[in-house]
């Protein structure tokens, strides 16, 4: 049984899986969420679930499995008496901030870093980290745990709570996600490690690549200096300090959205009625999926709203990182 911290009650709803009995622990396959009651969709390894039934878009059911928590699970338990590994995700994670599973290498380095488990770092905080990944992205820039750490403060609390990251005036180029993160403890369920997913979320000799549970003592970071930056995360630093407005996170977070445009087209199509074609259909909501075909279009978009000048650079800059990343032969760097 894990330490107490401010937060940790028991669950009242638990893990909501089609065709599941409250309170009875079930495994299922992918990554899932619950959204709004009519429509059901899953980001990152896709599912989705209308009226009871799941349909799934590329699933692979061989890293993690999502199990039901019980009414005296808390996030913060540890690994004590389990046979498996775990960690805890909130909803949020999936119906707000659109992360995916399983964790990537920038996103497991970042909590690495901070020695947070993933449930410690607060909601807001993910969101700059999801924002800070796709901007990175677009502007062909590999995105490192360092140079998003550079952005930020931290100042971990005892006894231990969640970890907010501080965005350092002058410096910080995303501006807040939401200014009150209501409700992220209401919901969460237990990421389950299976024996396909060990070689992604543990390193060879079985530790994890990131703290799996809570822990008492969160990293501090205070005025990172660019002497303490490799040469890799100064190019990334110094290529963001170039926009002279903060850029929306929310936007930015809304990007990961729009990967598959026919899960896009499917929640506008729910808006309409469950029965299908017999109502009439969101013609706006059908146009917007135009910019689900490249989310640099929406990228663009949302950077627009924070100045002609920063789309005007951010334009440049992606032609400029565009040309630089062909001619140094780098084929795996994301193209949006």
């Amino acid at each position: 049984m894990g330490w107490g911290v401010l937060g940790c009650r028991p669950n009242t709803t638990g893990l909501r899986v089609a065709g599941g009995m409250p309170g009875k622990p079930k495994r299922i396959r992918g990554c899932y969420r619950i959204p709004p009651k009519s429509w059901r969709r899953a980001i990152g390894r896709r599912r989705v679930a209308m009226g009871g039934r799941l349909l799934t878009f590329g699933v692979s059911g061989d890293i993690v499995s999502l199990e039901r928590v019980s009414a005296i699970d808390r996030v913060c338990h540890g690994q004590e008496g389990a046979t498996e590994k775990f960690f805890y995700m909130y909803m949020c994670h999936f119906s707000q901030l659109h992360v995916q599973l399983s964790l990537d290498d920038f996103t497991m380095g970042v909590l690495w870093a901070l020695n947070v488990a993933p449930t410690q770092l607060h909601p807001n905080s993910w969101a700059y980290l999801q924002a800070f990944s796709i901007l990175c992205q677009s502007l062909y820039l590999e995105p490192t745990p360092y140079a998003f750490l550079y952005f930020y403060d931290t100042r971990p609390q005892r006894p231990a709570t969640w970890l907010s990251l501080i965005s350092r005036p002058s410096i910080s180029r995303l501006d807040a996600f939401s200014k009150y993160f209501k409700h992220f403890k209401d919901g969460y369920f237990k990421v389950v490690v299976k024996e396909g997913g060990k070689t992604y979320i543990l390193n060879a000799d079985g530790s994890a690549k990131f703290p799996l549970s809570w822990t008492n003592n969160p990293s501090r970071y205070k005025d990172m200096g660019m002497d303490e930056l490799s040469v890799g995360d100064k190019e990334v630093v110094e290529t963001l300090l170039k926009f002279v407005d903060k850029l929306p996170t929310k936007g930015l977070v809304r990007v990961y959205n729009l990967v598959h445009p026919i899960i896009d087209i499917e929640g506008h199509m729910a808006q309409s009625g469950k029965k299908n074609f017999v109502d009439k259909l969101p013609t706006k909501g059908l146009v917007r999926v135009y910019n689900s075909v490249h989310p640099i279009i929406d990228i663009e978009g949302h950077i627009a709203q924070s100045g002609k000048k920063n789309l005007t650079l951010f334009q440049t800059l992606r032609k400029e990182m565009a040309a630089k990343a062909k001619a140094a032969g780098k084929t795996d760097v994301p193209n949006l």
